[in-house]
């Protein structure tokens, strides 16, 4: 049985990230690689079950259901109060979308849908998205700890679309 469609919520998504490259190999204390060149994006291409163009992750067939993570801004502006740091973004939480309005980390084994203009892309097997021990080394000491119940989300797409930067309608989906 399924569930009727909630309401849509209106959020922003702040930032967007695609990496081909992974920043975080080795030992946290030989320091993370340097990003390339246009890793935030103003949009992001992505495609039913492989992820998101130009990323890491895409079409890697351990990563296709969690190709995506999304992360809450608020979460990331607490965790860097509680440290007393400049809040990180996205080069340094290795996530890909980050969003302003929504409680990110509540949506664990919910599906949603986020749409920022060009027709709803739906998003299932939600999963914690739990920080590393690199976050120590890329945002400052203690921001492992600080992230716990507060690393945002693994999703993987579900349809073909676009995601832009600005203003997004968030929708819960039913089973």
């Amino acid at each position: 049985m399924t569930t009727p469609l909630s309401i849509p919520v209106e959020v922003e998504i702040v930032a967007l990230l695609a990496s081909p490259l992974h920043r975080y190999e080795g030992r946290p204390a030989d320091g993370p690689r340097r990003g390339g060149p246009g890793e935030l994006r103003e949009s992001l291409e992505l495609r039913a079950g492989l992820g998101i163009v130009g990323d890491r992750y895409f079409n890697q067939r351990a990563h296709r259901a969690s190709s995506v993570s999304v992360q809450s801004a608020e979460a990331l502006e607490a965790a860097a109060a509680d440290l007393g740091v400049p809040v990180p973004g996205l080069r340094e939480t290795r996530r890909n979308v980050l969003l302003r309005g929504a409680d990110v980390d509540a949506l664990v084994r919910v599906p949603f849908s986020l749409d920022s203009g060009d027709g709803p892309i739906r998003f299932g097997d939600v999963r914690a998205c739990n920080p590393c021990a690199w976050m120590d080394t890329a945002i400052a000491p203690g921001a492992f700890k600080a992230l716990r119940q507060r690393g945002g989300l693994r999703t993987g797409p579900l349809d073909d679309g676009v995601l832009r930067l600005g203003r997004a309608m968030l929708t819960l989906l039913g089973d």
